[in-house]
């Protein structure tokens, strides 16, 4: 939607002009003819009429161009510069912004509630659609954040130990995702979203002290059930070193009996106390 507008040089028209008001002072005060005084007048009016069409443009700023109500272009190089006269000279920041969703609280993809929030980085790149497809850009970027951050968290569970898919807290991920959603959403708006990523995410109070109980669970499982895959190897190991070398022969009482006790002393969370056989290994 964003074209550029018609411009000229602001200083190049500011020279010109005063060439013509000197020109007509000059001649109205040589001939003092009312032809001429008349013709300086005018001059003056088209003059004055002309000097509406002056504007300065920022750095990283657009000037959206509207003449009676039509858009007719941005001016987005930054300078003096001299535009259609008559006209409306709308400013359309195109610095990188950001901001911060409020706290939300949804419910996850396996229904429990949680509190999440993420940071989004955006500019614009269209200033005619920023001007004129939306009523005003920023709520628009501001309401589309919100939706896609609950759409996000209602799509993702907070974890993933039951389930194999991208929980919410594969930051990368769901980063990647929330960018590319955000962008297909605020595109009407001729922004460009930058990044989008999640700054906080916590379960909600109310279930927050079951969930932290559930986690530290977890991770016991997931560490008792590393240590004894360990253990078995390593007596597996033992047995069968025992074996090629020679060293003892075991029958399957004594095999069993021994991996009995390696077992309890390798996935056992207290330190064993040896005891010290004397006799012989059959006694």
């Amino acid at each position: 939607m964003e074209k550029r507008a018609f411009r000229w040089n602001g200083f190049a028209v500011v020279a010109v002009l005063v060439v013509v008001v000197a020109v007509a002072a000059v001649a109205v005060a040589v001939t003092l003819n009312p032809i001429v005084i008349g013709v300086a007048a005018f001059l003056g009016v088209l003059v004055l009429v002309a000097a509406s069409g002056f504007t300065v443009v920022d750095p990283n700023e657009a000037k959206v161009v509207q003449f009676f109500g039509r858009y007719v272009g941005s001016v987005s190089a930054a300078g003096f510069f001299w535009v259609f006269p008559l006209t409306i000279r709308r400013s359309i920041t195109l610095r990188v912004r950001n901001f911060e969703t409020a706290k939300l609280k949804v419910n996850d993809a396996v229904g429990s509630p949680v509190e999440i929030a993420a940071v989004v980085v955006y500019k614009v790149i269209d200033s005619g659609k920023a001007a004129f497809a939306v009523d005003d850009y920023e709520e628009y970027v501001a309401i589309q954040s919100e939706a896609a951050v609950r759409h996000l968290a209602t799509t993702h569970p907070y974890d993933s130990h039951e389930t194999d898919g991208v929980s919410l807290r594969d930051g990368a991920e769901v980063a990647s995702e929330l960018t590319a959603e955000l962008g297909d959403r605020t595109e009407l708006a001729g922004v460009e979203v930058i990044e989008a990523r999640i700054t906080h995410l916590a379960y909600a109070p109310e279930i927050a002290q079951a969930m932290l109980v559930r986690q530290q669970a977890a991770q016991v499982v997931a560490a008792r059930t590393r240590i004894v895959e360990g253990a078995v190897g390593m007596v597996g190991m033992a047995l069968d070193r025992l074996s090629e070398q020679g060293v003892v022969e075991l029958d399957e009482d004594r095999r069993a009996a021994m991996v009995s006790n390696l077992l309890v002393v390798l996935c056992g969370d207290r330190a064993t106390q040896p005891v010290v056989n004397a006799g012989t290994l059959y006694g």
